[in-house]
């Protein structure tokens, strides 16, 4: 996965905030993640239309962060998701 690819969720995937838990789940059929506040910041932005670049760049931005550091954790959170098959880039 590089930054030029656009990530889109996989068929069937999709992200809800839960008014329940009070909290966003990543919902897929027979199961469901429950992202941490920087998962939920990241997944968000994936609408299967942006990069992962510009992805980096509004958070960068958002967070006053460095842009690696927020390269790096972007792709490896992607990356681990894709592995799981719930992430298309």
């Amino acid at each position: 996965m590089t930054e030029a690819g656009v990530p889109r969720f996989a068929p069937g995937v999709r992200l809800r905030y839960d008014k329940a838990r009070e909290s966003w789940a990543l919902l897929a059929p027979e199961r469901l993640f429950q992202p941490d506040e920087q998962a939920t910041a990241i997944l968000r932005l994936v609408d299967g239309a942006r990069s992962i670049a510009a992805i980096v760049d509004l958070l960068a931005g958002r967070y006053d962060a460095p842009r690696e550091l927020i390269a790096g954790d972007v792709l490896a959170m992607l990356e681990d998701l894709a592995g799981k098959g719930m992430i298309r880039a």
